[in-house]
């Protein structure tokens, strides 16, 4: 995660050899070609579990409904290594489009 200038917070995710593409997490009004942009060492990491019912909150997990901070909350983490296949639940039900033309080209199933 990188954080501009303006504590407006963001991830990188082009990395080139001049340039690199970062998504900003908030209003980009204030972000200017040349601000000083610097790393966090963090991983993105937002709220979970049920303190997030009914709330509105921004990219990061920030409520923005006026009902106060989150109480009660864990953190997880945004990207996550897929668990190998073996690992997953079995897909034990076909789930149904109602399009032939989906079931022609790529079976769908639930589970997973």
């Amino acid at each position: 995660m990188v954080e501009f200038a303006s504590s407006i917070k963001g991830i990188a995710l082009n990395l080139e050899n001049e340039n690199v593409g970062i998504v900003v997490f908030g209003s980009d009004t204030t972000i200017k070609e040349g601000d000083l942009v610097k790393r966090t060492g963090s991983i993105v990491d937002v709220p979970a579990g049920k303190a997030m019912l009914g709330r509105v909150v921004d990219a990061l997990g920030v409520p923005i409904d006026g009902r106060g901070a989150l109480s009660d909350h864990e953190r997880r983490r945004v990207e996550v290594k897929a668990p190998r296949i073996i690992e997953r639940k079995y897909v034990h039900e076909p789930m149904q489009t109602g399009l032939k033309a989906v079931y022609s080209l790529v079976p769908i199933g639930r589970g997973q």
